[in-house]
């Protein structure tokens, strides 16, 4: 045995028996003065970070006897680096199997993780596909599926309704297809990737395709690295057909009301002109990790003469060659509208009304994804659940400190370009800290364009540039606060979303909204992001202060590996299993 090996292995054999002999303080001993224990589900039927040992020792005070943890093993051989040692490892609770990851650093846990991965005896299996036993009536497999879509929210109620079509509904109804809970995902487009298919046409994803898997059926080989919206749109109708999704299209959402004595949804439907009724126990916001587009109210917006739309809404470049338009913003969608736009003899300004962060695609995928999400990770071994995995194994308090340095190689790579930049009078920024771009996203979900061509447009001032905010339109023009005049055809708001609890307050009920709070963000104190500290994304995948309403999205990635846990959590609840939650967030901001 290496001598590494042997301190992993003393670890968690110490650990284990602690936890055996419900000694508490032994336990929590074991850990470092600054450490983190990351659960996602396993431990707390919840996603939650506990801090410190007196984090340790409040969580397995409150949930040590229920979860009779045990079974600790490595599952490979531990590396070190730079003083601290990885570990692999997997466990066993009273209801579940997990895998964890630990890493040590003077002898004392720095960071745990702890992730369930199966509910015993309700593991997941390939299903038989046909009946071996010849019999009268016997329904074939196509028949099996006719009489669910006849059936499934009329006959027979879901026990999960699902509202979102896009890849976040989908994969979550993935997930619950293979663990056997009945669940309904409701859209109101016409087919499966529809949300996809009506962007502009120039939108293609700004992550590789090793970060973009969905579950169960990764993209295939021939699969282009930025994959264009409309091969997006196909595979997730391809996708709802062959994970067998029960899928609603045309079918919009107009009311939804929780019956807290009957524990149940009455969920009003729209379907091909027709209103159905659905009782669902659980209710899932699939919306994305955004909420309703932000249409701002100006003054003059009444009298404009010209177009103006949100970007959600932006058609494409084609019908506005040669025309005038301005685009309200700076971030990745105003970018890509720009760009497109530009690229069809349009006459484009961009408004800027704050500093944005750009990184360029290449720099992003080589120094920030490319140890866990490429072809080159692939070859070293690096799955993409094991990248997944990784990836959450980092605490939210300290990821920044691993950021910066990466961001900090990308600034020096690309110093001639962010110098460019500057001197056409872009304002640039790396975030609050200098962790840039992905910290953004987690706190914000805003401020930043990973750069694929358009920022050189204008650094080269082919696209103007702006800035302030716009005080009110004309006739004919978009005027800033300045008094800067801008002539105008279009205007597109490139303003970004609400929280998604703001589909809660038009489907459900303000109180209710502001019961759950806001969606989003890490209470890390930063701009956008108020505090206090929660650590966790609020309100995601996880148990709200609404009783049976979940929220679900984000980007691909999020999509594909938090539907896990989201899927795991109802479906213990399905099959009747106590699910207490250990510390369900406080709310501190409504919207």
């Amino acid at each position: 045995m290496t001598e590494t090996r042997e301190r992993v292995q003393t670890w968690l054999t110490a650990f284990e028996a602690a936890l055996h002999d419900r000694d508490v303080t032994r336990a929590a001993a074991m850990f470092g003065a600054e450490s983190f224990w990351r659960d996602l589900v396993a431990f707390s039927w919840n996603i939650t970070t506990v801090e410190g040992r007196d984090g340790v020792a409040d969580l397995l005070t409150a949930r040590l006897d229920d979860v009779d943890p045990g079974g600790f093993a490595l599952t490979e051989e531990p590396s070190e680096d730079g003083g601290i040692t990885d570990a692999w490892l997997r466990f066993e609770t009273r209801v579940g199997r997990g895998t964890g990851h630990l890493r040590l650093r003077d002898g004392k846990a720095w960071t745990l993780l702890t992730t369930l991965r199966e509910l015993k005896g309700f593991e997941e299996s390939r299903p038989l596909g046909v009946e071996h036993e010849l019999r009268s009536g016997r329904r074939s497999w196509r028949e099996e599926r006719e009489a669910e879509e006849r059936t499934l929210g009329y006959e027979r109620q879901p026990y999960v309704v699902i509202i979102g079509g896009g890849q976040g509904g989908i994969a979550l109804g993935a997930r619950l297809r293979r663990l056997g809970v009945p669940a309904l995902v409701l859209d109101r487009h016409d087919r499966p990737g529809d949300q996809w298919r009506g962007r502009y046409k120039s939108l293609c994803l700004h992550d590789p395709v090793w970060y973009d898997h969905l579950p169960y059926l990764p993209f295939p080989p021939n699969w282009p690295v930025f994959a264009p919206k409309d091969k997006i749109a196909d595979w997730l109708e391809m996708y709802t057909r062959v994970m067998e999704v029960p899928y609603w299209s045309r079918a919009e959402v107009r009311s939804a009301r929780y019956d807290a004595d009957a524990g149940t949804w009455q969920v009003t439907v729209e379907r091909d002109g027709a209103s159905v009724e659905l009782r669902p126990a659980q209710l899932v916001f699939a919306t994305g990790m955004s909420g309703k587009p932000n249409h701002p109210s100006l003054p003059g917006q009444d009298v404009f003469r010209g177009e103006q739309h949100h970007s959600s809404r932006h058609p494409g470049p084609e019908a506005y060659r040669g025309r005038r338009v301005v685009v309200v913003g700076s971030n990745n969608s105003a970018f890509d509208i720009c760009g497109a736009l530009w690229e069809h003899d349009a006459d484009v300004t961009m408004v800027q009304r704050s500093s944005t962060h750009i990184v360029k695609s290449a720099s992003l995928m080589e120094i920030g994804l490319g140890p866990l999400y490429s072809e080159e990770a692939v070859a070293a071994g690096v799955s993409t659940e094991r990248a997944d995995l990784i990836f959450a194994s980092l605490p939210y308090r300290i990821m920044h400190e691993f950021q910066i340095p990466l961001y900090e190689q990308m600034a020096e790579r690309d110093h001639d370009f962010y110098a460019r930049l500057e001197k056409a009078g872009f304002a640039h920024d790396w975030g609050d800290d200098g962790s840039g771009l992905f910290m953004k996203y987690l706190r914000r979900g805003s401020g930043y364009y990973i750069d694929v061509g358009a920022a050189d447009l204008v650094a080269d001032a082919r696209i103007r540039l702006a800035h302030g905010q716009v005080d009110h339109l004309t006739e004919t023009s978009v005027v800033l606060a300045d008094g800067t005049d801008l002539e105008a055809d279009l205007v597109v708001y490139a303003t970004g979303y609400g929280s998604m609890n703001g589909w809660v307050a038009d489907l459900v009920d303000p109180e209710t909204a502001d019961r759950v709070g806001k969606v989003w963000g890490l209470g890390s104190d930063t701009t956008k992001d108020p505090g206090p500290w929660e650590g966790e994304q609020r309100n995601m995948w996880k148990p709200t202060r609404q009783q049976n309403l979940w929220f679900h999205g984000g980007n691909l990635h999020q999509s594909r590996h938090y539907s896990l846990y989201l899927a795991l959590q109802l479906k213990a609840r399905y099959e009747g299993l106590p699910t207490p939650v250990y510390n369900l967030a406080e709310v501190y901001h409504t919207r």
